[in-house]
């Protein structure tokens, strides 16, 4: 595996190495060993995955606040996404700060999003699916997020936004005051 870091603080790029052969190749994409020679969290609750019919579809900004807060590492599997993460930590030196960079099943990339970080999508084409590990189980009770055009974060989204949920769309503005308050 091949780690860069990403301009959030905490954020990771991971390439994988592939051992190729006539048959095509072999790689790992994921290692707890190397992840955790890297400082970074390595454990598991669940692993998930995104369907998404159409393209323009986008998700986001998610995260769990604390204390059920959670790391993901996020690859795309089939199509192609615009993925972003927003550094929501009050103390980390790129605070409200957003990344984005494109994964694909093409180019096997996965983002290494850590904990304290929202997480959003748009996908670049049609039928494409995101897989996720994630560190913590999911907490109801700990949802939350911000819309994906909140103009406090200005992303500039690749498509025009085609499909998106309800849910997604009443996220609060961001506010500082609440960017990781405990969940109650």
């Amino acid at each position: 595996m091949i780690f860069s870091a990403a301009r959030i603080a905490g954020a990771w790029l991971i390439d994988i190495e592939q051992l190729g052969d006539e048959r095509g190749f072999f790689a790992r994409t994921w290692c707890q060993r190397e992840l955790t020679a890297h400082g970074l969290d390595a454990g598991i609750a669940q692993e998930s995955i995104s369907w998404n019919r159409h393209k323009g579809t986008t998700r986001g900004l998610h995260f769990q606040r604390p204390p059920h807060d959670e790391v993901k590492i996020v690859r795309c599997t089939r199509g192609a996404i615009f993925d972003v993460i927003i550094d929501i930590r009050p103390d980390s030196p790129t605070f409200r700060h957003w990344q984005g960079v494109e994964l694909s099943a093409d180019n096997r990339r996965a983002f290494y999003v850590p904990k304290g970080c929202a997480h959003g999508f748009q996908t670049l084409a049609d039928e494409t699916e995101v897989a996720y590990v994630i560190s913590a189980f999911y907490a109801p009770e700990a949802a939350a997020g911000y819309r994906y055009n909140d103009p406090a974060f200005g992303i500039s989204w690749p498509l025009p936004v085609t499909i998106i949920s309800e849910n997604d769309l009443r996220w609060p503005d961001f506010s500082v005051k609440t960017a990781l308050a405990p969940a109650t």
